[in-house]
Parts: C-alpha cells; structure tokens; sequence
C-alpha cells in the first residue's frame, strides 16, 4: 500500500540548509559544477556541520518519538544530482536524523516536485528555488546560512515564530503602509477591526502546526508558536479576531510598534523565524535562525 503523507508535516529542505555547505558554494560558483562535484565526492565520508535549518529540523523529528503515529517527514530536496549527495546522507546517518526521502534533481527547479512530495514547507538557501515555491503557491522561505546558533541538544520544545502581515497574513495591509504611510494603516485596520485578514503564505502552516498541537496533551505542549509583529494598537485587534476566526492557537504575541524584534526573538529562544522583510531579518538571523519569505511574484499554476 502506498505510503500517505495526508496528516503529516512534511518539510522540504535543500541540503545547504540543513547543513553549512558555505565552502563548497564558494567553489561551486568559484569554479563551476564539475569543481564542486569533485570536492564533493572526494570528501564524501567528510561529516557536514550543521547549517542554520539543523535545529529546527533535530526538533521537528522528536515530534514523532512523542506519537505512536509519523507527525513529520523531512524531506531532502536539492539541485544537486544523486552522484553528489552521499556526503548529504553520511551526515544525515552521523547525526541521527530520521531522513530517507529526497528529491535530487540535477540542476532543474525543485519547485516542480513540492506537489508531489505534498511539501507544507520549503526552506533553500537558494534565492531563486524559495520565490519559484512561493509563486507556485507554497510556503517557502530563504533561510540565513551565515549564523551560528547553540541550540542542537535535546530540547523539550520545538519553538517557531511568524512575522504578521505578508508572511501569516496578506500583504493588502502592508501595501496601504507603503503607499500612505502608518496612519493610514492604523486607520485602515481600526475600520475593518471585525473584518478577517485574508491569508498569507503561511497560514496554512500555522493552522497545520495548531492542528498538531491540539494532538498533544502534554503541558506544556512540544509545540510553542510565536506571533512577532511590529503592529501595536489599534491594529492588534484585526490580528487577535482573525486568529480566533482560524481556530488557530498562537502562545505569545507581541506587538512591538516599531520596536527591535531581535531581543524578543532571543528571549523566546525561536528555533526560526520567518519575517518578509531585510530591515527585521538581518539584526535577528544574529540571534536566531531565520529566513525571508519574499513576495508573488506571478499566479503559479
């Protein structure tokens, strides 16, 4: 019988963001793909560092040591051809991660292998991979390969935090911000207060993720989400009712208006964070994980 991911969390993940592979992208985009092949095989028994994805992958995977049932697959899926991928899965084997499954496609786009993996979630280093996924109607983000992060050990809480608008929620609010300023915003949402936000890229991942919280008893859950936004008030009260509309479990939220994100993400301990713009990611991917979530650029089909 064939093999079902229906309620499962399947993560998709390019081998450069699960692993620090920043040495051999130099040499790849040094020398080419025949340099990069070589060094590759040559050093294939050589056991990769973990890369900025490590830890929400290690965290994810305990998931289904709490369940009689598979809660998450992690799926490889790379540009890379199979012939380069050995060191990739001796890593895999080193480390203990339940991973058998991937996608190695030679240097073609991986977005068109999303669908048939039934992938909730892409992470790539590639800037190109994560916007043709978005496009194509998956959540998908660039993740930082630059940070180095002390959070690999055995932890009792998997713990992820979500920017608001553009990333949770639409961009309609976002675009009124950029066009007429914050007023204008704040006006805008205080009107349509009772009006639900319609969804961003990633609202079917945190419904996904509430929905695998409520299978947990437990107290405190293995599961903890974070809402990180820089909406304050008035503009919170559209946020909380669309939330409460989803029947969506949020743990914490904050409403920074305007505040650094960075030392709320360190004091949550997130083991990513996904945010649409540069100005937040760059002084958090100092702290924590995190990764970009860019914008549609095109209806995918």
């Amino acid at each position: 019988m064939a093999v079902s991911f229906d309620h499962t969390l399947v993560i998709g993940i390019s081998s450069r963001a699960l692993f620090d592979l920043q040495r051999e992208n130099e040499i790849y985009e040094r020398e080419g793909l025949e340099a990069y092949s070589q060094y590759q095989i040559a050093h294939e028994n050589d056991v990769l560092k973990p890369g900025s994805g490590f830890p929400l992958v290690k965290a994810l995977l305990q998931l289904n040591k709490l369940s009689e049932e598979r809660l998450v697959e992690v799926i490889i899926m790379s540009r890379n051809s199979a012939d380069t991928s050995l060191r990739v899965f001796h890593s895999i084997e080193e480390y203990g991660l339940d991973i058998t499954r991937a996608a190695l496609v030679g240097g073609q786009e991986v977005s068109t292998y999303l669908s048939a993996f039934a992938v909730d979630l892409f992470l790539s280093a590639d800037a190109q991979d994560v916007q043709q996924a978005v496009n194509h109607g998956f959540a998908a983000a660039q993740i930082y390969t630059d940070g180095i992060y002390d959070l690999y050990d055995e932890l009792s809480q998997i713990k992820i935090a979500f920017d608001g608008d553009a990333v949770l929620f639409s961009d309609e609010a976002e675009q009124i911000y950029q066009r007429e300023g914050l007023e204008a915003f704040a006006r805008h949402e205080q009107e349509l207060a009772h009006q639900t936000l319609n969804e961003g890229p990633f609202a079917k991942l945190l419904k996904t993720l509430s929905h695998l919280q409520k299978r947990f008893n437990s107290n405190p859950s293995p599961i903890r989400t974070a809402l990180v936004t820089a909406r304050n008030a008035p503009a919170h009260e559209r946020v909380i009712r669309t939330l409460r509309a989803w029947d969506v479990r949020i743990d914490e939220a904050f409403f920074l208006g305007g505040l650094s994100k960075k030392e709320v993400l360190q004091a949550f301990g997130a083991h990513i964070f996904f945010d649409d713009q540069k100005v937040h990611l760059d002084p958090a991917h100092d702290v924590v994980p995190s990764a970009r979530v860019p914008y549609l650029t095109y209806k995918g089909s």
